[in-house]
């Protein structure tokens, strides 16, 4: 088993950008595996820029990845103490502006797309092109 040693500064380095914080946020108070399509739609970013943050994280340790066949899942690593605790943290700050709040029920409608719990979908809600008129 490799064992992979993150600084403390390299996970708050990662949490010091809004959006990544509402990344784990939603991971967290889902509970579910997520990936970039449904993250795209929660927060109603683009892939470009949340592939971004979604690397960060993972670099500090605080998201693994699978793939299964195009889709990449990303999940919270939760087999270490000192994450349980931060998740609970994160839990726990305020969402005074409701955007914790609006990202979550954005995911939920999104989790409706999905078959067999996996995300079967190419493209984000948010992004497909409308038919052109004639």
């Amino acid at each position: 088993m490799h064992v992979l040693t993150i600084k403390p500064e390299t996970i708050f380095q990662a949490l010091s950008d809004a959006t990544r914080i509402r990344i784990i946020r939603l991971m967290v108070m889902s509970g579910k595996e997520v990936c970039l399509c449904e993250i795209t739609d929660s927060l109603k970013e683009s892939q470009t820029k949340l592939s971004r943050h979604l690397k960060v994280l993972r670099q500090a340790g605080l998201l693994s990845a699978k793939k299964e066949g195009r889709w990449i899942y990303h999940r919270l690593v939760t087999n270490q103490d000192h994450f349980l605790h931060l998740y609970k943290i994160i839990k726990g700050l305020p969402d005074t502006d409701n955007i914790y709040a609006t990202d979550l029920l954005n995911f939920q409608a999104r989790l409706c797309l999905r078959e067999d719990g996996r995300c079967q979908t190419d493209e984000t809600t948010q992004t497909k092109e409308k038919p052109l008129s004639n």
